[in-house]
Parts: C-alpha cells; structure tokens; sequence
C-alpha cells in the first residue's frame, strides 16, 4: 500500500507478549531507590577487597595477623632520613653552594656529588667541580625534581648537594684537651633542649665567626648535626667541631673540675652581660630552648646565669641570637685584653 513502508528482506517481526503497557510503566524500575554501597574492602574487585581476601587466605593457612603500617610522621626530610636509616644507609646530604663548597674545601669524606641539569655556573659550581674532580668523587647530573627528592622538597639546594656519611662527633673532654695542649683558652657553647636544627647552623656559624672553639650537644633530647644544621651554618660546621655528651650535666661538672667558667643563659639571670668580665678565663657558654629555657639540674651546676638586657616590649631572644651576642661580648673583652 502506498505511504506504508515495505519490510526488509528476512526481517521477521515478532508478536508481543502481554498486555501493551506505557512507556511510565517501563521505567518504573529505575526510578527505585538503590541499595547502600559496599564498603571497599567487602568489594572483591575493589584492591582494598584484595588484600582483605589475602589476609583472610593467610590467617587460614596458620599466619599471624600484620598490624597496619603507621604513616610516617615528620618533614619530607626527617622521612627520607627514616627510609635511609631502614635500608642502613645513614648518610646524609650537605646541600647549597656555601655549604657543599666549605665541605670538600675541608675534604669531609663524600661518596656521590649531585648536580641539577642546566645549573648556572659561577665561581663556587666551578670550584666544587674542580674539588670534586680532584679527589676522585664521582659527579653525577640528575633531573631538578630528583635532586629535590634527594635533598629533601624543604631544603634549597642551589643545585648542588653532596652525600657524606654520618658525622663523627667529637668527645668533650677530648676537645678540651686538644684545645689546652694547643695553648689555646677555651671558648665553648652547649646546648640544653634545643631540638631545631636551624638554631644548632646558627650557633655554629656564630661560634665561627667570633673566635670559639666548638659546640657541645647531648645525646638525648637535643638535635644532632643534620643536613639542615649544615645548610644553615653556612659551612662553618666544616670548621668547627661538634661533640656530643652522654650527660650534659655530668660533662658540666667535668669542665669545672678542670677550671672552665660555665655561664648560663636565662632572661632572670643573676649577671648582665655588659657587666661580665671573663677575657681570660675558659668559658663554656650553656644556651638552653626558646621555650623553656635552661633545664634546673643544668642551672643548678652553672657558676653564674646571666642576663641579656633587651627591650620591655619583647619577651625573649631567639637561641641562636643569644649565643651570638654572648659570643660577641666575649671575643671582644678578649680583644681588648690583648691589647693591654
């Protein structure tokens, strides 16, 4: 018939089922609230689902149950330090150009150097290369994402980082020594609770720059000399040596048993600093932390606690500035004793 359309060949059409229903009824269904979804781990397609059936497998063959991994806590770098210290690598890296540069200038055993591609060359990548070349240490070029990762995302290294192994530090009373068999007085500074790295670089660069001889850490809730300490001094921690103490109380004793003047820091303290007069005494300078400031057995086993006038409108100076303007004071009554 005209205006009906004709079959395709070898179609066939099927006769309905049913009674004919609305198009309503046919999406009836989907219009019907869903049930809950399942947590991940009863999922068996879900990775979760997979270890769970894992886990199940091996208690049933007669294994023990693991514990779930705690997350790593700390900065990227404290993390990275924890993964190294793990697989027993505990090395360390000096990054930035001062620091690097002051490492190999006092050729600290290193074991790798790390260059960024495409890093601009002045004087001190010059010099590194060179110190680096000539004592054998192999030089390799990474990617600036690598070099961060190796670094550590918090710290700027200028492009340049070199790996050391873990740093020796030196015995207290063997600094001692070896400072009064050379003639020289002894002019130290310890530190009481202080756990920010950037306070022990500024310390030590402090105690470089001023005319001391070392610093004195102890072994428990005190920082160490890391790879931050070495950013932020600049350097001078290739100049100047670190000891640790097992007991710092013990050690402090032990100084003034051998006639070394130890003064505490402390905004109370007893003495003021302009009115101090140690030019030609040994000194051991004791900074305690920001916050708490010197523990009582440390103040209890000072010779005098001493005071820096500062301002009324602010409340207490920075660790690492307090040891700079103790320093300070002493090299030049020091300085001007020499004269006399």
């Amino acid at each position: 018939m005209k205006g009906q359309s004709k079959p395709r060949a070898g179609a066939v059409r099927k006769a309905s089922s049913g009674k004919q229903v609305g198009s309503g009824g046919q999406g009836r269904q989907a219009l019907e609230g869903r049930k809950a979804t399942p947590k991940a781990e009863d999922r068996p397609y879900h990775p979760a689902g997979k270890r769970k059936a894992a886990a199940e497998r091996f208690e049933a063959a007669g294994g023990k149950k693991q514990q779930p991994r705690r997350p790593e806590t700390g900065t990227v770098q404290q993390q990275d330090r924890q993964r190294r210290v793990k697989s027993g690598d505990e090395s360390e890296m000096v990054t930035g150009r001062n620091s690097v540069l002051e490492a190999l200038r006092a050729k600290i055993p290193a074991s790798t150097l790390y260059v960024a591609t495409r890093i601009e060359y002045d004087d001190r990548v010059k010099e590194v290369l060179k110190l680096a070349t000539g004592r054998g240490i192999p030089v390799l070029e990474v990617m600036r994402p690598e070099l961060d990762r190796l670094a550590g995302f918090d710290s700027v290294h200028q492009g340049l980082a070199l790996k050391v192994p873990p740093y020796e530090y030196a015995h207290p009373m063997e600094l001692l020594d070896t400072l009064t068999a050379a003639g020289k007085v002894p002019l130290l500074v310890a530190l009481d609770g202080i756990t920010d790295p950037r306070n022990l670089g500024a310390i030590i660069r402090s105690v470089a720059a001023f005319g001391g001889h070392g610093v004195i850490v102890p072994q428990r809730r005190s920082v160490g000399l890391t790879a931050s300490a070495w950013k932020t001094s600049a350097g001078a921690a290739a100049r100047t040596p670190v000891a640790m103490a097992a007991n710092l109380t013990q050690t402090i004793k032990a100084f003034k048993e051998r006639g070394v003047f130890v003064l505490g820091l402390a905004g109370d303290g007893d003495v003021s600093l302009p009115n101090l007069a140690l030019a030609k005494e040994p000194v051991l300078i004791v900074v305690g932390s920001e916050g708490k400031g010197l523990s009582r057995l440390v103040t209890d086993n000072c010779d005098a606690v001493v005071s820096i006038p500062i301002s009324a409108t602010t409340e207490s100076l920075n660790a690492g500035i307090a040891a700079s303007v103790t320093l300070y004071e002493i090299s030049k009554l020091r300085a001007a004793a020499k004269k006399k």
